[in-house]
């Protein structure tokens, strides 16, 4: 078995279903293996003193019921492809982060994530997550363009 726990990032972008096409065909490959989907959003906050202040409630529902398509996507789009064991997660926070946490605790063999074709300054003054990803991942990570 090439890979028996395969991480992938999804967005619900081009790029990313592309990446979850990728993760799908790896996973296929051999029954055994899983499929793990993350999606990762992140809600803006500003600390001033002591305020915090967060999302507005309207948007707290339009990112669950995105989240909720975007599940809903990854699943059908996975057991299309053939693979049978799929799991689909949503976290809240840095997707970088949450997506190295999430491949350490559940143990994943490769990341498969799409790139969005940041380069040269754009990516320095941006930063990117597939780039942060790939440099601070300690398990393979598959880039997809």
């Amino acid at each position: 078995m090439l890979y028996g726990n395969i991480l992938v990032a999804y967005d619900g972008s081009d790029i990313s279903e592309r990446a979850l096409d990728t993760g799908a065909r790896l996973a296929a490959l051999s029954p055994e293996a899983k499929l793990k989907v993350i999606h990762v959003f992140y809600w803006p906050s500003l600390v001033i003193g002591d305020a915090f202040v967060a999302a507005p409630p309207a948007m707290a529902k339009e990112e669950y019921e995105y989240t909720q398509a975007l599940e809903q996507k990854a699943q059908a789009r996975a057991l299309e492809l053939g693979v049978e064991q799929v799991e689909v997660t949503t976290l809240q926070g840095s997707p970088a982060k949450a997506i190295l946490n999430f491949a350490e605790e559940s143990a994943a063999d490769v990341i498969v994530i799409g790139s969005r074709g940041l380069s040269g300054i754009g990516e320095l003054v941006l930063g990117s997550v597939s780039h942060n990803v790939v440099q601070h991942a300690r398990i393979p990570v598959l880039v997809v363009k």
